[in-house]
């Protein structure tokens, strides 16, 4: 007896990560391309997507630039979230309208991107997005969560999150821009407490 062999087709990180996303899905956001690096998808404006002056809510559009950014920015394999992200609206779009947006990847340097998506409807250009990204660490620890399951994350005497990058540096909100100076003296960052001064 000949018996056939099926080969289960392995999703890419893109597909899996677009089919486990309910809330673009759920907007009818469709994936229409995707490589290294790359995405295409597109949306058509409904109803429930338009505004009080009859356009499409700026919202809308930023999650169909924004889905476009995390399929081009999961191609590689490593779980990547945004870090953060502009959009300039540059023409509105109307109930209707079917909207491509384009992701491409521009540079990638350690676990960080940058990523530019296009939003056209036709040839005519509705807004530019451009995304930073953070993949996940190698080690399977999430951002911002050490080994032991503790938050990276530290706080000071106001209350204020402070963030750590990959330079060591602190980044909290608020009105000084949200960089903290590290110490060269001591070797620490103000409102962090190491081993040695416990």
């Amino acid at each position: 007896m000949v018996g056939t062999v099926s080969q289960a087709v392995e999703q890419t990180p893109t597909e899996a990560m677009f089919c486990a996303d309910e809330a673009s899905r759920g907007l009818g956001i469709e994936l229409v391309e995707h490589g290294a690096g790359t995405a295409v998808v597109r949306m058509t404006v409904t109803p429930a997507m338009v505004n009080g002056h009859g356009i499409a809510h700026g919202g809308f559009l930023f999650l169909l630039a924004d889905t476009a950014f995390a399929c081009a920015c999961n191609s590689h394999g490593p779980v990547t979230v945004a870090a953060g992200a502009d959009i300039v609206f540059v023409a509105p779009a109307r109930e209707g309208d079917v909207l491509v947006a384009v992701a491409e990847e521009r540079v990638r340097y350690g676990r960080s991107g940058i990523y530019d998506v296009s939003v056209r409807r036709g040839d005519e250009v509705i807004a530019e997005f451009r995304g930073r990204s953070r993949s996940a660490r190698g080690d399977g620890r999430e951002r911002g969560t050490g080994a032991d399951g503790g938050s990276h994350h530290t706080r000071d005497d106001t209350g204020g999150r402070h963030t750590p990058d990959d330079t060591g540096a602190l980044h909290t909100p608020d009105d000084t821009g949200g960089r903290l100076a590290r110490d060269e003296t001591a070797g620490e960052t103000p409102g962090t407490t190491t081993k040695e001064s416990r």
